[in-house]
């Protein structure tokens, strides 16, 4: 029996974007089986509790189509290399919208080679609808009244105007 291709895309997912919708579904393309990884990663200060973030992406990942490809939503605490040797990863999935994003995963990606280099890191380009999104950038709008729910699906929109109080009357859609 072959063995399975297994990709790992972790994040923080504080909260799932579109952006992060649009890298898990290329993804599938990629591996045969994908875990995406939720970072406990409590520097980041998350809005959002592990428990929550976990339950948003994988109703966000439920609804997408997947190209037959099996995907499992996973919480971890632990060194990403760690967590992806524990998977049996054979690759790490992550997604560059700009030139800074490059400079930052570059670095973390000769680290990570350096730690294991039977793992490799794959970059997959933000397609040009999603490369402004960010969930840091989508908590802002949301803290500041605008409509988020052009960069995120319709539950997380939801909970982000719990937080934040209502929202603002419906607007024109990308």
């Amino acid at each position: 029996m072959a063995k399975h291709r297994i990709g790992l895309y972790p994040g923080t997912f504080d909260p799932i974007t579109a952006g992060h919708l649009d890298i898990i579904q290329r993804a599938t393309k990629l591996v045969d089986y994908l875990i995406v990884g939720v970072a406990l990663n409590a520097g980041k200060g998350p809005m959002f509790t592990m428990e929550e973030r976990v339950q948003l992406v994988r109703d966000d990942v439920a609804a997408l189509p997947t190209n037959g490809v099996p995907i499992e939503v996973r919480s971890f605490d632990s060194l990403l290399m760690n967590f992806a040797v524990e998977i049996d990863a054979a690759m790490i999935i992550r997604g560059l919208r700009a030139v800074s994003d490059f400079e930052y995963e570059f670095q973390m990606a000769g680290m990570n080679a350096r730690l294991n280099p039977k793992v490799e890191t794959v970059f997959l380009m933000a397609s040009d609808r999603h490369q402004f999104i960010s969930s840091r950038f989508v908590k802002e709008v949301g803290r500041l009244g605008g409509d988020v729910r052009h960069f995120v699906s319709p539950a997380v929109a939801a909970r982000l105007y719990e937080r934040f109080g209502p929202a603002p009357p419906e607007s024109g859609r990308c």
